[in-house]
């Protein structure tokens, strides 16, 4: 974050030059006042006013490091022993655990993991501000899971292609649907549907 101290011959006169040097908003920033001048008398004894200008980290910024904490401190309770990174912007954060035996973490096709991505994003947006999305991936999970999906999804749409008959993946989330309909998009030979009910809903396969 940048700061600045401005002196200037009144306290506003002060604000607005800093402001300027910064090129920030009044609301993006933290104020304090250092000396709130004096015009003395008679122009005798006069002092100027400083203020000390801090820019306020960006609202992204804020929820990344409220992310990194709230789920270091769940793994802990947990006693799995993890490390805890990320980045973010201003519309997602992006959070990567890493460590050994993270297998607990991840569950049964990744149903743990999307777990706690959900209640990581439920804390870090109770603070207010703009919503942003919480992208957990633990172990590279989400990563090679995105490899074997497209992988499958390749090998299913020949399948219908050769047979002429549709075919019905398993059950998967709406992250891991999307995967399979963006992949099969330029598949000549077939289309992409959803079907069912979550949990249950599936991607089925059909010749064209």
């Amino acid at each position: 974050m940048r700061s600045i101290e401005v002196v200037a011959r009144t306290v506003d006169e002060a604000i607005t030059e800093a402001l300027d040097k910064l090129q920030a908003e009044r609301e993006d920033v933290e104020i304090t006042i250092l000396d709130e001048g004096t015009k003395g008398f008679l122009g005798l004894g006069s002092r100027q006013a400083k203020v000390k200008v801090e820019q306020k980290a960006p609202i992204y910024e804020v929820k990344l490091e409220a992310a990194i904490a709230f789920l270091t401190e769940l793994l802990g309770r947990m006693d799995v022993p993890a490390t805890v990174t990320g980045t973010s912007d201003e519309e997602s954060v992006e959070l990567q655990v890493s460590g050994d035996d993270l297998g607990i973490l991840i569950g049964r096709r990744g149903q743990t993991l999307d777990s706690l991505q959900y209640i990581t994003t439920l804390a870090v947006n109770r603070q207010g501000g703009q919503w942003v999305r919480v992208n957990l991936d633990i172990g590279d999970y989400r990563a090679k899971r995105e490899e074997s999906l497209r992988s499958l999804a390749q090998r299913a749409a020949t399948k219908v292609e050769s047979s002429g008959r549709r075919l019905a993946l398993d059950p998967m989330n709406a992250a891991e649907r999307r995967i399979v309909h963006q992949e099969l998009q330029e598949f000549a030979g077939v289309q992409t549907q959803s079907e069912g009910q979550d949990p249950y809903r599936r991607v089925v396969i059909l010749p064209k």
